[in-house]
């Protein structure tokens, strides 16, 4: 009885994505960008706890809902097979239980915010819901992770100032293009696979330009985080994250042009030190140094 309840709790686990903490540090990033630029400096201790154990709890439902529309196609990938759906671990009613769960309790840590925040948390579930069947018919479906990835960025705003400020929909639509940028060299590692299944991704839609179309993306962000930090009057300290994230970027370049799935897969996974950066950037541009 008790290993058969280990078992379930290992599975739940890897439904959720724990064993993979990458797509909850992409997600919190955005974050703490927003919430530390909108306060001018450390949050409050509250929202701090409330946002980053909310991005955890979204991440995971997110991952519980991709399983659930993706497992008819998760069944004949590689990479995705063994998943605790496909390989009958757990059933889609469950999954969706889970994911149910995991929302409400999210839903409830906000309770103490105010009502635009609560308000915006429905379309960030909305758009969260969407996205795995945006892969069926949108030619770029990562456009639309980003805007899921991104939503806590005009929450963030709206949870410390009570209104979403320019600043905060230039530093959204920048991290609209950082999820284009990494998730493209995430979706060159199952090209092949989208391919024979009929889906739809943007390394497919970019075809042999998709080296080039993540190199914009990137730059779009980078010119993005340039903006905001001129409204936000960053000082010039500010340029020391944001270089170590350039070259992240580079970094990555030089990976995806190989074109070889390990070294695509590599670039993904080390988005988390580029946004990292660009935090550390925003942290020393707000100092009073």
């Amino acid at each position: 009885m008790i290993s058969l309840m280990r078992n379930r709790i290992v599975d739940y686990a890897y439904l959720i994505r724990l064993d993979k903490p990458i797509g909850t540090l992409l997600l919190l990033w955005p974050t703490l960008w927003a919430l530390w630029l909108a306060g001018g400096g450390l949050p409050e201790w509250h929202l701090l706890i409330i946002f980053t154990l909310g991005t955890f709890l979204m991440r995971s439902a997110g991952c519980a809902i991709n399983d659930y529309a993706d497992q008819d196609f998760d069944r004949h990938v590689l990479r995705t097979k063994d998943r605790p759906i496909t390989s009958g671990k757990i059933s889609g009613k469950e999954a969706l239980g889970v994911a149910a769960a995991l929302a409400l309790i999210a839903f409830l840590l906000i309770q103490p915010l105010n009502a635009l925040t609560k308000e915006l948390s429905f379309f960030a579930l909305a758009v969260a819901i969407l996205y795995p069947f945006t892969k069926r018919f949108f030619a770029i479906p990562q456009a639309v992770l980003g805007i899921a990835f991104g939503f806590g960025i005009p929450m963030a705003y709206a949870a410390v100032l009570g209104f979403i400020p320019l600043e905060a929909w230039i530093l959204f639509v920048g991290n609209i293009f950082w999820a284009i940028a990494y998730d493209t060299a995430y979706a060159m590692v199952d090209r092949e696979d989208d391919l024979r299944l009929g889906l739809r991704t943007s390394a497919i839609t970019f075809g042999r330009f998709e080296v080039l179309a993540i190199a914009l993306s990137y730059g779009a962000l980078f010119l993005s985080q340039i903006w905001v930090a001129q409204l936000a009057n960053l000082n010039n300290y500010f340029w020391v994250g944001w270089c170590l994230a350039l070259a992240c970027a580079v970094y990555h370049l030089k990976l995806v042009s190989t074109r070889k799935r390990e070294d695509c897969f590599k670039a993904f996974r080390h988005n988390n030190w580029l946004g990292g950066f660009l935090f550390l950037g925003i942290l020393l541009g707000l100092a009073r140094i």
